[in-house]
């Protein structure tokens, strides 16, 4: 996902090196995948998306195909359940080129270092500059250096 590399940001890193080969060939985008427990269970969520967006059948065929995948290369992870699912209205920003494909859209930013004063931002995606997320937040221009941010979500509101 971002510079960190321990941590849920590794499982995922994890899976997509497992998975995404098959995910490209069958057109879908790889955006995140989460290692959850539930009552002792183990859960790995994968959310995929494509143009025109996941649809139930595709979140069958995927977990099907995946599942088999997962279950080679994760033998010594032990027993889980797998989920697939769309990233929602909420998806995650995973990569640099999210911020430029979403440019225009409500974000939610986190970084782990203070930018004056400041570890959550809210506002305006305006894309990218120089390997910097630009924001539009109360009419002021506020740049993030991509590097520094430790999460980044799409902030959907009803209505929008």
């Amino acid at each position: 996902m971002f510079k960190e590399k321990r941590g849920p940001s590794c499982f995922s890193d994890t899976i997509k090196r497992i998975v995404e080969p098959l995910c490209q060939a069958e057109q879908m985008e790889f955006v995140h995948a989460q290692r959850v427990s539930d009552r002792g269970k183990i859960i790995i969520r994968i959310y995929l998306d494509k143009t025109g967006g996941i649809t139930i059948a595709d979140c069958v065929l995927m977990n099907r195909r995946l599942g088999d995948l997962l279950d080679v290369n994760l033998e010594d992870f032990g027993p889980y359940n797998l989920e697939i699912s769309s990233p929602g209205p909420n998806r995650p920003l995973t990569k640099i080129e999210d911020f430029e494909r979403f440019k225009g859209k409500r974000v939610n930013i986190e970084i782990a270092e203070p930018v004056n004063g400041r570890k959550k931002f809210k506002g305006l995606l305006d894309g990218t500059e120089n390997g910097n997320i630009i924001l539009i937040i109360d009419q002021q221009t506020v740049k993030i250096e991509y590097d520094k941010i430790s999460k980044a979500r799409l902030s959907a509101t009803h209505g929008e």
